[in-house]
């Protein structure tokens, strides 16, 4: 997959919470569709359980994408992995469980797919899940930040600047994006004072300009969630580094 120089060492294109469209969010049966695609690269949200084990999972509520009722912080992570998280996409998908960070990240880094964790964390939960979060990405590459292949060393994202702070403070060397649906006047100050190698927008707020300033302050830029070819390339003409898309069945993963 091609990747861009400079501020962005990453795969340009990644499949939305693994198979986008085309199987359950965020499970391993998504992924698995992902890589079948031939995508190498992928954005997905992690949250913690009540027992503080990280899972990968949107909703802070069970329902929409998880069969059951209740937070994720009512349930032990051991508990929510008995919950049917395909069922709602298709019955071929019945009984597909929530999986733990820690076995979807080794997933991925065993068949080299590189990741953008975003850290979603439930109310109230922003320190705990920033930090747990960075030092199971620190644990799981520490070689690979040891010899210097930062390039292979997941990025991580969040809405939320004390969930990134905390993760700054317990893995500096993994490094961090900030996500803002829109960008603010003052992003760039947030963005630095978090320690951001890059900026991640909703590309239906971006215009030309504020891609060039993204680009003009060293920031990697990268957008979501762009499911329109047309968009895609339009986009990548203003410079933006690199994006997200649920269609991955109308954009592969060399689009870029």
């Amino acid at each position: 997959m091609a990747t861009c120089p400079g501020s962005w060492p990453y795969p340009r294109v990644l499949a939305h919470r693994g198979g986008g469209v085309l199987a359950p969010e965020n499970t391993l049966a998504g992924l698995r569709e992902g890589l079948r695609r031939g995508f190498r690269a992928i954005e997905y949200d992690i949250m913690l359980a009540r027992d503080g084990v990280p899972v990968v999972m949107h909703d802070p509520y069970l329902g929409r994408t998880v069969a059951g009722s209740g937070h994720v912080y009512d349930y032990d992570a051991a508990e929510l992995a008995l919950f049917d998280a395909g069922g709602w996409f298709a019955r071929a998908y019945e009984g597909e469980p929530v999986p733990l960070l820690v076995e979807y990240a080794q997933f991925c880094k065993a068949h080299g797919v590189w990741m953008n964790m975003e850290i979603k964390p439930a109310p109230d939960y922003d320190l705990e899940t920033g930090g747990t979060v960075a030092h199971v990405a620190a644990a799981l590459f520490a070689d690979e930040i040891a010899a210097g292949h930062m390039a292979a060393v997941p990025l991580l994202s969040s809405f939320s600047m004390l969930a990134l702070e905390a993760a700054r403070e317990v893995a500096p060397q993994v490094p961090r994006a900030c996500l803002m649906s829109e960008l603010p006047p003052d992003w760039e100050r947030r963005a630095r004072e978090v320690g951001a190698v890059a900026i991640h927008t909703s590309h239906r707020h971006l215009t030309p300009r504020l891609a060039r300033e993204v680009r003009a302050a060293g920031f990697g830029l990268f957008c979501y969630t762009v499911n329109e070819p047309r968009r895609a390339r339009e986009l990548l003409a203003w410079g933006v580094d690199a994006f997200c898309t649920d269609r991955i069945d109308l954009i592969g993963p060399d689009f870029a």
